[in-house]
């Protein structure tokens, strides 16, 4: 090959790297300003809405809060009682005990007075077997609880059980380790009694990271930043995509993920498509891109809706190791159900569905890794061949930064406006500060993870879903 051919390959792939990363910048950008449009226009309609109403209704939707279990003993009473706390009518709360190995089912009995009962399944969904069997409180202050002990099949196989038990019209899946809070059901069941030409199938919500906040009989007491600048970090991270994302997918319509921590269905369609995958690590994505497939293939209008309000607060990962194994499942679960329906990618049958959400989760989130390594290490290739134009190369890698920078900015400026959790003098300017290191400290171990991911999935055939080992929420 003479020089002027590699001439041409090298200025090729300068427009490639290039045009990627400009398309990228511009979509953020462009997602920002529909993010704040959406989330102004929330506040000024949630200015006009009763909750009271919503809350103290008979005739509120009914709905069941569906959360798995699996070795939780440090979180799982004080998280139960924050679900049993919820400022809403017509619900009640299924625990479902996977298999744990701990002694997360003797806290339950004892915490909150448990027999066992005789109960008849409608297995719509082919599950793993009971293990201990139902309970049910003998105490009436927890007659909406019940808790399930069955033998261990994963994440989705404990959700598809307490599909199988809820008799409500809706369901609320949940982590059991987060924490609710007391108005969230009303505020996210709002969506599905708007009136409008199109059917709501299901409504994500805000997670936040509870790290260090305190927290005391299953409520929020006082959020405080915490001390572990990896979690800092996360919470930057949650801000942008949250804030500064999700809320301009569900203004498109175009969600295909509904944060597994916390979202509420249409149980009648969850059940229509089968329920949750069990064969994927990334169940939460997977059922909802299933559900909107089920509702564009019937033909009907749909939608997915999201709220930004903070509601439900979860526990981040504080170490890297366990950092990089929840990415690394992230990652396999994106590969998974992008694979799985790729027929709905760039296919009009499916709408913007097919060709606008998919097509930007696609090239923006599933092959983002993989094509910021090889331009890493074809500027290393560049490096040794003599060839790195340098001025031009530390002009893009400083506008990189710094627009990184600044979007973690305007997330925090989003925060500061709307919902304002952060409010303890000088935690904004630490969080400020923070943006100015975060893309050090966390990006390349994402960068690692979602590789990581993508050799596992191909080569190692890489199916655990990956262990969360938690210190338990912060109690007084």
């Amino acid at each position: 090959m003479n020089t002027s051919s590699v001439d041409i390959i090298l200025q090729i792939l300068h427009y490639i790297f290039f045009g990627y990363a400009f398309a990228a910048i511009l979509s953020y950008i462009i997602l920002s300003v529909i993010s704040g449009k959406e989330t102004i226009e929330y506040i000024k309609k949630k200015s006009f809405v009763n909750y009271k109403d919503i809350l103290s209704s008979t005739m509120s939707p009914s709905i069941t809060i569906i959360a798995p279990a699996y070795n939780e003993s440090l979180n799982v009473v004080e998280n139960v009682r924050s679900l049993l706390s919820n400022h809403y009518v017509n619900y009640n709360v299924i625990i479902v005990n996977d298999g744990s190995k701990d002694n997360s089912l003797e806290l339950l009995i004892e915490a909150y007075d448990l027999e066992r009962e005789d109960y008849i399944i409608n297995e719509k969904i082919k599950t793993k077997p009971l293990r201990a069997g139902i309970f049910k409180s003998k105490n009436p202050a927890f007659e909406k609880l019940m808790v399930v002990d069955k033998e261990n099949g994963g994440k989705a196989d404990a959700l598809n059980m307490g599909l199988n038990i809820s008799t409500n019209k809706y369901v609320a899946c949940i982590d059991v380790d987060c924490l609710l809070l007391e108005d969230a059901l009303q505020k996210m069941i709002k969506p599905f009694l708007e009136v409008t030409s199109s059917k709501v199938i299901a409504t994500g919500g805000v997670i936040r990271i509870a790290n260090s906040c305190e927290i005391k009989g299953g409520k929020l007491i006082d959020v405080n930043l915490p001390k572990n600048l990896l979690v800092q970090s996360q919470i930057l991270e949650y801000l942008r995509a949250f804030l500064l994302g999700r809320m301009a997918w569900s203004r498109l319509n175009g969600l295909l993920v509904i944060s597994g921590a916390f979202g509420i269905f249409d149980k009648e369609i969850a059940i229509a498509v089968g329920g949750y995958d069990t064969n994927t690590v990334g169940e939460d994505m997977e059922i909802i891109v299933r559900m909107r497939r089920y509702m564009e293939e019937k033909g009907e209008k749909y939608k997915v809706s999201y709220i930004p309000d903070p509601l439900c607060w979860t526990e981040a990962p504080e170490n890297y190791k366990i950092f990089i194994s929840q990415r690394n499942r992230w990652t396999r679960g994106t590969i998974e159900t992008l694979r799985k329906h790729r027929k709905i990618g760039f296919n009009p049958k499916y709408g913007w569905f097919g060709t606008l959400s998919y097509p930007y989760w696609l090239i923006f989130e599933r092959l983002a890794p993989i094509i910021e390594t090889v331009g890493l290490l074809y500027f290393i290739i560049l490096m040794v061949l003599r060839e790195v134009r340098w001025e031009y190369a530390l002009s893009f890698f400083i506008l990189a930064y710094l627009f990184s920078v600044l979007f973690s900015i305007t997330a925090l400026y989003s925060e500061e406006l709307t919902f304002h959790q952060y409010k303890k003098k000088g935690t904004g300017y630490k969080l400020i500060l923070l943006s100015a290191i975060e893309p050090f400290v966390l990006h390349p171990f994402i960068l690692y993870a979602a590789i990581r991911g993508n050799i596992d999935y191909y080569f190692n055939k890489n199916k655990k879903w990956g262990d969360m080992v938690r210190k338990g929420l912060t109690t007084v």
